[in-house]
């Protein structure tokens, strides 16, 4: 009897990386499309002002927002869109400050607040351990050359 002849096929230890970058483009896509949305924030009206601003904080900030209508919102806790009493602002204060002393803290206040209302909120939040309290505003609108 003849021998066999073996017939088979060799192996190939190569990785096809095509479906690889077709995931990872779609990927791309949706985390393009989903990272305006994730911004949280309560919309308020800055003023402007020429400050230059502060260099980028390696942490995340503790930020503070009073609209139009005097509430105040907290950007951590399980709802920051939902506007927080003044026991609950220093609680929460307290518990990131308890954390991370260095967070920085800051301050977001639609222009049409009084001033008042903006000095009891950082009185508050001064209260409740935040050593300083950055402000945000909008920057100055950019003024054309003189011809």
């Amino acid at each position: 009897m003849p021998a066999a002849v073996k017939r088979g096929r060799r192996l190939i230890g190569e990785i096809n990386v095509v479906p690889y970058i077709d995931v990872m483009l779609v990927l791309l896509i949706i985390f393009m499309v989903t990272a305006p949305l994730l911004t949280q924030g309560v919309q308020v009206e800055l003023p402007k002002a020429g400050a230059a601003p502060l260099p980028d904080a390696q942490r995340a900030p503790l930020l503070v927002s009073i609209d139009r209508t005097g509430r105040v919102f907290v950007n951590v806790g399980d709802s920051p869109s939902r506007p927080v009493t003044e026991a609950a602002l220093a609680d929460r204060v307290r518990t990131v400050l308890g954390r991370d002393p260095q967070t920085p803290v800051l301050l977001k206040a639609d222009q049409t607040i009084a001033y008042g209302r903006v000095m009891h909120t950082m009185v508050l939040l001064q209260q409740a351990g935040a050593p300083r309290v950055g402000f945000v505003t909008d920057p100055l609108p950019a003024q054309a050359p003189a011809p």
